[in-house]
């Protein structure tokens, strides 16, 4: 079992940045992949970013290229997403998610583990 707390979410205008944590807590295997996926009120929870607790590649939806950065820090248990250059249009909640099987997936029901959630606003 493992649990995840995600903090760093907030209100910030268009082209600023944020730094999204997701502290996990319980035990962690090198297979395990920590996914980070947004939703907003009437759709679906979408991928953002994803990447081995072991370390490795990183991916990301297209929309995020060159903007978002995912990345672990083992000692703390703990995965960040840096977010720059915000748009509006990334407004949404966002979670951190850990899939309990090697290799990364985009759908969010090959996850097995999900935080509470951190409300990420952008204004114009």
């Amino acid at each position: 079992q493992v649990q995840l707390v995600e903090s760093g979410g907030g209100l910030v205008q268009a082209g600023g940045s944020l730094r999204l944590s997701c502290a996990a807590s319980g035990r962690t295997y090198s297979w395990y992949v920590i996914g980070w996926f947004c939703q907003v009120p009437g759709k679906e929870r979408e991928f953002v970013a994803a990447i081995n607790w072991s370390g490795g590649s990183a991916y990301y939806t297209d929309s995020v290229k060159g903007r978002f950065t995912i990345s672990r820090d083992n000692a703390k248990n703990t995965v960040y997403l840096q977010m720059n250059s915000l748009k509006p249009e990334d407004t949404a909640v966002y979670y951190c998610a850990v899939r309990n099987l090697p290799g990364p997936s985009y759908k969010r029901y090959a996850y097995d583990y999900w935080g509470q959630g951190t409300q990420v606003t952008v204004s114009s």
